[in-house]
């Protein structure tokens, strides 16, 4: 990504957060949060990435949805607080971030290979200590 993408995107961020927080938490769940943004070259279509805590997988998609059912008067407010700031307002999509859940899975996972290795090295201590016995 370019600098002023990156600009870019971190601005459409903050501001897409702010909104769902002031603007239409009481439509959404109180633990959405904005987690990151892309935007294409062109700045004509910015990826939201939005995570929700501690939900269903059914509840988590329900918000999605309701994000994409919001998203013109998402669009609009961004529009006017970003309207001295940037030509045109891209199209919203909005995605959910599975990020924190697979980070869960791989710290599982590693648990699960030092358990592993542990039982293994102490196995082969018990061995060979049984070996040395007079």
């Amino acid at each position: 990504m370019s600098i002023r993408q990156e600009r870019v995107a971190s601005l459409f961020q903050r501001e897409v957060a702010g909104i769902l927080s002031s603007e239409f938490s009481d439509q959404l769940h109180p633990m959405v949060t904005v987690t990151g943004v892309r935007v294409t070259a062109d700045l004509s279509i910015a990826y939201v990435y939005v995570s929700v805590m501690g939900d269903s997988e059914s509840q988590k998609n329900g918000l999605l949805v309701k994000l994409k059912d919001l998203n013109p008067r998402i669009r609009k407010s961004l529009g006017r607080a970003l309207r001295h700031q940037v030509k045109s307002i891209p199209e919203l999509r909005f995605f959910l971030d599975r990020t924190l859940e697979e980070a869960h899975h791989m710290d599982k996972l590693f648990g699960q290979i030092r358990e592993e290795r542990d039982i293994r090295i102490n196995g082969s201590e018990d061995e060979n200590e049984g070996d040395r016995a007079p």
